[in-house]
């Protein structure tokens, strides 16, 4: 079980890390969950799984962020919904606005995970914001990214989705730290499953 759930996670993760726009990572994460092989949903709401539900795309919510790289961090251990603790560093801080407020999101790096090929430049960017707990996900969302070339990147939140835990308890899935929850209502990506 602990190898499939690995093998999903990291298929989950080359899905939306690829260089699709948001209606076709949409429309491909629509397949995912569909595809009994690899939907993370519980039996009973495969069974009446049609499709999940997203905010309507908005560019607003492509945003171009001025990366600034932490060299110096320190390893730590991600508090997660199960006692899991996986090991992660802070890689660089994200600065970016949107309707005219300035904004800052911490991206982290998966010690694991950058130890499997394929992976090692992967970057995770979880975040809460003012629609978790109404519309979205009360524990936040989550982006992947890969480590910044320039010192500018997109962050796309349209492409924004939720962690598995919030389809199916089985799974473990890392708490979105303080620092990244934004005063803002980040009305793009996947909205709550479970009302």
């Amino acid at each position: 079980m602990k190898k499939l759930l690995s093998f999903l996670l990291l298929m989950y993760v080359s899905l939306a890390m690829s260089q699709e726009t948001a209606e076709e990572f949409q429309a491909n994460l629509n397949k995912e969950f569909a595809n009994r092989e690899e939907s993370p949903l519980t039996d009973e709401d495969f069974k009446i799984f049609q499709s999940l539900d997203f905010y309507p795309i908005d560019e607003k919510f492509t945003v171009e962020a001025k990366f600034v790289s932490t060299p110096k961090e320190k390893v730590f251990k991600m508090k997660t919904s199960t006692t899991r603790l996986p090991e992660y560093k802070k890689y660089g801080e994200l600065f970016f606005q949107i309707d005219g407020k300035s904004f800052k999101l911490n991206v982290y790096q998966n010690i694991e995970l950058s130890k499997k090929e394929g992976y090692e430049d992967y970057l995770f960017l979880p975040f809460s914001d003012l629609t978790c707990g109404k519309e979205s996900y009360i524990g936040g969302r989550y982006i992947d990214m890969r480590i910044p070339k320039t010192k500018t990147v997109t962050i796309d939140f349209n492409k924004a989705y939720n962690p598995y835990c919030a389809y199916n308890h089985k799974y473990s899935c890392p708490i979105v730290p303080l620092e990244n929850d934004l005063t803002i209502e980040i009305l793009a990506g996947v909205k709550k499953f479970h009302d």
